[in-house]
């Protein structure tokens, strides 16, 4: 289904050698705002530093995509040393599908990350990659934020025993 992720975690970091082999990724297609930042901070959430540096010595590719603006993702993305596209379109899938040929990734072996259900899984679904779900590292408090989470309630329960959890 369009707006249902394949897998869903609980947060980016839960990602890792052996969940990576479980399902064949090879190439991350990341998020940025709530998923390894908080949304609107040029400053990454605790761990996310050591996580890509794992993802890199595993040999992933990593590019972000971001619907924001260049201003914003530029100075973050530079921190974390990953390449990224602004303006990504998503849910449309120009920023994805020029990730993935940046990366030189195959499709069948990429996911999709990210928190928000009408941009990233819905993006994600519609390239035909692997989508991943993350809990946003912090609940935005302004009122398009909570309609926006209402919204994706509709199509997808949040169902907490579903969540695929690390072992």
């Amino acid at each position: 289904m369009l707006f249902k992720p394949h897998i869903w975690l609980n947060s980016v970091l839960d990602i890792d050698k052996d969940f990576l082999e479980k399902h064949g990724i090879e190439a991350l297609v990341l998020d940025l705002d709530n998923t390894l930042s908080m949304h609107g901070h040029q400053e990454p959430e605790k761990g996310v530093m050591r996580w890509l540096e794992q993802m890199r010595e595993l040999g992933i590719k990593m590019t972000v995509v971001s619907n924001n603006t260049v201003k914003r993702v530029r100075p973050l993305a530079q921190k974390l040393g990953l390449q990224f596209c602004a303006n990504g379109c998503k849910p449309l899938t120009f920023g994805i599908s020029r990730a993935i040929r940046a990366m030189g990734a195959d499709k069948r072996h990429t996911a999709v990350v990210g928190d928000q259900i009408f941009t990233d899984i819905v993006g994600g679904n519609l390239k035909g990659v692997t989508t991943v779900l993350v809990e946003p590292f912090h609940l935005e408090d302004t009122w398009t934020f909570r309609l926006k989470r209402r919204a994706e309630s509709i199509f997808f329960k949040r169902d907490y025993s579903k969540l695929e959890r690390k072992k």
